[in-house]
């Protein structure tokens, strides 16, 4: 590989991108926070400023500081975006897509939309491009890539300048893999942001991986860090279910937001706390806990997600995910079968590799090199013709022959086998503590996570044998917006064809959940949705979007329980459905099914479900809140004890502006309580000095709330 150009200037970067790039730009950047903003936003100037050039944007998931909608959100939002967000540098696409618009020589195509951005913005509407993650670098392809830019971590060591893809070598490795392999002419540019942890094994290349360099401080800015949101009750109902349903010794794929920390959750008072754990889902589960997991972690779970959250931070943390995975099939097989009892080294250890064929004798160098990879010998170990040597220790390399054997197994056996990985991610996103976890981990311990490739993670095509060896009882857990009586999930669109979000890998663990024998795949959603034209169920009959098909279907958790939906007919997939949803909703849905042929005529639900409404729930977890098992922020949170009452009152308040009755009830028991907002709350909403009628309602309004 040649050696790559370094510059220290971002300006020179970019004038060298456009120098030595002919004709159209198409610029891919990495989904999330391994985007180099600084380096796109400059670039993009650049061409907005010359309509001569084109540049299309080729990228996933672009993240914003939040902006409020009010006077009131944006008063609120301005110290905590400050406080968290630090110099952290929007990109200005973002801001043209929100706003005046992309000038017209410039297009900009997401594969993965922030959730719900986008809704109603035509343009990126008709520029979003639907296809699973793992097809993203074949499609960059298509689109006539020819530059790829990422942010990347630094740290110079023996070998000198080293470079970290961080967050994100999902995509990367395999564009460029596909690439330089066809001969196709694309610019590589890595921009180095110290901020961005320095992730080990597969993350770690060397500078000649890019052609160009940059080094330029305004490279470095804080990573996007949204803090963590609150976990509701509903939230908590869903984790509990889903922990239950997790095998210890398996493996495990979580999600961002809410659901995924309720889930975290949910696993470590299984671990910690089980007879209390066992008490709550006995308080949840209508049809009883017999096919529940309620034990222990005893040998742990391997971590396996496309996106490695906070709550797999947690998770490690507190000594669940800790069963580690190794790169060869034959010793992860022997671990699988108990023929090698654990990760320390014994004399069983070799012995079993041996018998399994995968160690010759007389020991050649490549045995001899796998065997010290792996930590099964000690490292100083070496071949002398037909001797193996440490020190003065000499033995036969036949290591079939009892005596060398034990010679080998007294004098130069390793401790404990080495390369294991437990938490295998594709990109990572979470609060600031996180990323400071990951910059601060020990090095042995940071060593046990592989940010590695999403046709790795998200596909068993590929170094198959490994994966299926690897991937012992999977779950993976996804969430879905819309769930159809027949099993079918809407997840990432709107009936109109509005995009919310995108698929994303979840068609492809929803595929691998059906491949492996022992996986399940477990689609979450909430039973009910509130929005400005009410409620309404998230069960419903039909509906004119899917994401996942019928044929498809599997594990079904609402905070009503778990439908188990896998070799069901209809009949019977329509029963157990219902058999989740909201209370509100079940008649309706079950004369729908009738009407349409689907389900007995004389079919009523059983009374033991007939009891799924949110204040039972409530009713139910509540005692668990305050007893400290089910918190509102397991993980904490960056916002103040004065922020969160802020937020709780402002949410109450928009929740009530798109509900006129809810609203009217709300003023007329604020003007007759007539309370007062503390005077912090005031200025800090900007209401300090209204004077205004509107505003004056607003103090009212929310000081009813607080």
């Amino acid at each position: 590989m040649p050696t790559p150009l370094m510059m220290d200037s971002i300006t020179a970067a970019v004038d060298h991108v456009l120098d030595t790039t002919p004709g159209d730009i198409v610029l891919g950047i990495p989904l999330g926070v391994g985007k180099p903003n600084p380096f796109v936003n400059a670039l993009y100037h650049r061409i907005k400023a010359n309509p001569a050039r084109k540049l299309k944007i080729i990228t996933a998931l672009s993240l914003e500081k939040p902006v409020g909608k009010s006077d009131l959100e944006r008063h609120f939002l301005a110290p905590l975006v400050e406080r968290v967000f630090a110099d952290y540098p929007d990109l200005e696409y973002v801001k043209d897509l929100r706003g005046p618009g992309l000038p017209p020589n410039i297009e900009v195509c997401e594969v993965f939309m922030k959730t719900g951005d986008y809704l109603g913005n035509t343009v990126a509407q008709q520029s979003y491009m639907s296809t699973n993650y793992t097809h993203i670098a074949r499609d960059m392809a298509l689109q006539g890539m020819n530059v790829i830019a990422q942010a990347v971590g630094a740290r110079q060591d023996a070998r000198g300048l080293r470079l970290s893809l961080s967050s994100n070598p999902d995509v990367v490795l395999e564009v460029m893999d596909k690439f330089r392999a066809s001969h196709h002419k694309i610019t590589a540019v890595g921009v180095i942001n110290q901020h961005m942890p320095f992730m080990p094994n597969t993350a770690d290349v060397a500078p000649d991986f890019f052609d160009l360099i940059v080094t330029d401080p305004a490279g470095t800015h804080t990573i996007f860090a949204p803090p963590n949101n609150k976990v509701s009750l509903p939230d908590y109902a869903i984790g509990l279910h889903a922990s239950s349903l997790v095998a210890d010794g398996g493996t495990l794929q979580i999600g961002i937001g809410s659901l995924g920390d309720a889930i975290a959750q949910a696993l470590i008072v299984r671990d910690r706390h089980s007879s209390e754990y066992r008490s709550i889902l006995e308080s949840l589960c209508a049809d009883g806990v017999a096919d529940r997991n309620l034990g222990r972690f005893n040998q742990g779970l391997y971590g396996c997600s496309e996106m490695f959250v906070n709550g797999f931070l947690k998770l490690i943390e507190a000594g669940i995910i800790r069963r580690e995975v190794f790169g060869d099939v034959t010793l992860q097989q022997l671990l699988n079968q108990g023929a090698i009892a654990d990760e320390t080294v014994t004399p069983q250890t070799l012995r079993a590799l041996l018998d399994a064929g995968r160690v010759r004798t007389p020991v050649a160098e490549d045995d001899l090199a796998f065997l010290q990879r792996f930590g099964v010998l000690h490292p100083e170990v070496r071949l002398d013709g037909e001797q193996l040597v440490l020190g003065t220790q000499r033995c036969s390399a036949d290591i079939l022959q009892e005596e060398a054997f034990d010679s080998v197994c007294a004098h130069m056996l390793g401790s404990r086998l080495l390369g294991g990985i437990f938490m295998t991610g594709g990109f990572f996103l979470g609060p600031r503590d996180f990323y400071e976890r990951l910059r601060s981990m020990p090095a042995q311990e940071l060593a046990k996570i592989d940010m590695t490739r999403i046709d790795f993670i998200n596909q068993l095509y590929g170094q198959e044998e490994l994966k299926r060896a690897q991937r012992r009882n999977a779950r993976f857990m996804n969430t879905t917006m819309i769930v159809t009586l027949l099993g079918a999930a809407a997840s990432d669109a709107l009936e109109s064809g509005q995009v919310v979000s995108g698929v994303g890998g979840q068609y492809n663990f929803v595929a691998m959940a059906h491949a492996l024998p022992d996986a399940r795949l477990v689609m979450m959603l909430r039973a009910t949705h509130d929005n400005k034209d009410g409620l309404r169920s998230s069960i419903v009959w039909n509906y004119g979007h899917v994401t996942i098909p019928r044929h498809l279907r599997d594990i079904v958790i609402t905070e009503y329980g778990v439908a188990e939906l896998r070799g069901q007919p209809d009949g019977e997939v329509i029963k157990r459905l219902v058999a989740v949803a909201d209370s509100r909703f079940q008649d309706e849905l079950v004369r729908q099914a009738k009407a349409h042929g689907k389900l007995d005529a004389h079919y009523e639900v059983p009374e033991r479900y007939r009891h799924n409404l949110p204040q039972v729930l409530e009713q139910k977890l509540q005692p668990w809140g305050a007893a400290g098992l089910l918190p509102d922020f397991p993980f904490g949170t960056d916002l103040t004890a004065d922020e969160l009452n802020i937020v709780r009152a402002l949410k109450k308040l928009k929740h009530a502006s798109e509900h006129p009755t809810e609203l009217l009830a709300l003023a007329v028991k604020s003007f007759w309580e007539d309370k007062s907002l503390p005077q912090t709350y005031l200025e800090r909403l900007g209401l300090a000095d209204a004077h205004s009628f509107k505003d004056t309602i607003l103090r009212r309004l929310l000081a009813g709330n607080m």
